[in-house]
């Protein structure tokens, strides 16, 4: 199955085309450019350098959240766009899902903990356990205090790699178990992404869910304009 798949939730950008799990191309960047300006060419690009077009592509993948809004809905709108009409398979997975499949391939028995800055002293967050390259996920996916996750993961048992663009962030931590994350396994990259979707779908019970129609974002909060707006409805209704 060739999958077509994309990361635009945090700072760095990444597009793939993979079969099944095997990378065929992948373009990862972090120029400080908008990601509406660099999304589609990263996506063209490793199409015309797989000699694929959008028609050949059997499953559309993207990080459909948490994460940066704008990343979110950016990624999410051209997933959307390229496979309207097609009648193709189309996975919105977990930003922090995806983000902890970084670490297949990596050998041992760890915890896996993606950490993305929520910005307000909070973390989106997960925890999943790799035994052997077995992954299991030990918590839904969560909005956290640093505190409160240094709390809950400083009496494990456990060898701890973090992932994502809190990786600064947890990193100062007072956890013992913590380890240093091999740098290209840091940050959003689209293999990933197309891999934590390939397992979504080939577990799900209701594969007629995963249409370009029913590709939504996953947000684990109001964004800072409906807070606005909220702020101000109780405000008006006083």
């Amino acid at each position: 199955m060739k999958i077509l798949a994309i990361d635009s939730t945090a700072v760095s950008a990444s597009a793939a085309l993979c079969n099944d799990e095997t990378p065929i191309a992948v373009y990862t960047q972090k120029t400080g450019l908008t990601h509406s300006e660099t999304l589609l060419p990263m996506i063209c690009a490793v199409l015309q350098n797989a000699k694929c077009t959008v028609d050949d592509v059997d499953m559309f993948a993207v990080s459909a959240g948490p994460g940066s809004f704008t990343g979110v809905r950016i990624g999410v709108s051209a997933i959307k766009g390229l496979a309207f009409g097609k009648n193709k398979i189309c996975v919105g997975t977990s930003t922090l899902d995806s983000l902890a499949r970084n670490a297949t391939g990596m050998s041992g028995h760890f915890l896996a903990v993606p950490v993305m800055d929520a910005r307000r002293n909070q973390l989106y967050n997960a925890i999943f356990e790799y035994n052997d390259g077995v992954i299991t996920r030990l918590c839904e996916d969560r909005l956290i205090s640093a505190t409160e996750l240094q709390n809950e993961l400083s009496s494990s048992a456990l060898p701890i790699y973090f992932f994502g663009d809190g990786y600064d962030i947890a990193n100062k931590l007072d956890i013992p178990q913590k380890l240093s994350t091999p740098k290209a396994l840091i940050y959003q990259n689209a293999a990933s992404v197309a891999a934590s979707a390939l397992n979504e779908f080939e577990n799900s019970k209701d594969k007629s869910l995963y249409t370009d129609l029913a590709l939504s974002p996953k947000y684990l909060r109001a964004s800072q304009a409906e807070r606005e707006e909220e702020r101000k409805r109780k405000g008006n209704s006083k």
